[in-house]
């Protein structure tokens, strides 16, 4: 009896992660197999014909695939870099700070968090149209400049850094702004490779946005290349098709397992669930 309460939590486990991965599985085994072999159910690893290299040639040469990674990257890493910026100082302000409002504000930001991105859409795109910024890197961003998500990501682990010291670098002569990002924000560093993993992935796999502000295949961030991609190249393709994602999936994938350690820590730090 011991011995299965032990070995069940495992069980459990176990299973969940060959159902999450299975999908991943399933697109890199697809990647390499021949067109004959694609609705094959088997999942034995080695395909009777390897077709990996017209595949993954087809995704990388006949699409221009390296201009939606950079895309991406442009994308993901300048609305980090403005929310990061934004978000902290907001959310030192609300943790640290003692004012009138500040209650009221969070509450605010937690209210936030529950409008979904396509509530704001249809207003967002009538403002950005008529200022004609439309099919621009600034389109795809500006909508996520501001993270309530950030913010009270933030202030749940600013709130733990304790005000000893903040009393004694302002004694010290400290300016707010320097505590903020030379001491706070530094003691805060798992949260923020927490909210930096959060916004890459969540970013780097929006269609919805892109495909609603963007036109020009030149512009298109990996999901909407992917997108064209399939319409416009592989049609049923589905080999070249699964090359081409497992192309795009394998740098979020990366970029998870170096800061996997940083991202546990910051969620256990905030307490977010």
């Amino acid at each position: 009896m011991a011995r299965i309460r032990h070995y069940t939590p495992h069980l459990v486990l176990g299973l969940g992660a060959f159902v999450m991965l299975l999908p991943f599985y399933w697109m890199v085994l697809t990647s390499i197999r021949s067109s004959g072999e694609i609705f094959n159910v088997s999942l034995w690893p080695i395909p009777e014909q390897f077709s990996a290299r017209e595949n993954y040639a087809r995704a990388t040469e006949q699409v221009p695939m390296a201009r939606f990674m950079l895309n991406g990257v442009i994308v993901c890493a300048g609305i980090l870099i403005v929310q990061v910026i934004t978000a902290v100082p907001a959310a030192y302000a609300l943790a640290k700070l003692r004012f009138p409002g500040r209650r009221v504000l969070l509450a605010l930001v937690i209210a936030a968090l529950c409008v979904p991105m396509q509530a704001l859409a249809l207003p967002l795109f009538v403002g950005l149209a008529k200022a004609q910024l439309l099919n621009s890197y600034f389109a795809m961003m500006a909508p996520f400049f501001l993270s309530v998500f950030a913010i009270f990501l933030f202030h749940q682990a600013f709130r733990s850094y304790p005000d000893e010291i903040i009393e004694a670098a302002r004694l010290d002569g400290f300016s707010e702004a320097e505590i903020c990002w030379g001491l706070v924000l530094r003691g805060a560093l798992p949260s923020l490779a927490a909210f930096a993993v959060f916004s890459v992935v969540a970013h780097w796999n929006d269609l919805y946005w892109p495909m609603i502000v963007v036109s020009d295949t030149a512009l298109a961030p990996p999901p909407l290349g992917m997108l064209f991609f399939s319409d416009a190249e592989t049609g049923a393709n589905y080999g070249a098709l699964m090359a081409g994602a497992t192309i795009i999936t394998a740098p979020i994938v990366a970029c998870f397992l170096l800061a996997r350690r940083y991202f546990i820590a910051g969620i256990t730090m905030t307490g977010v669930k």
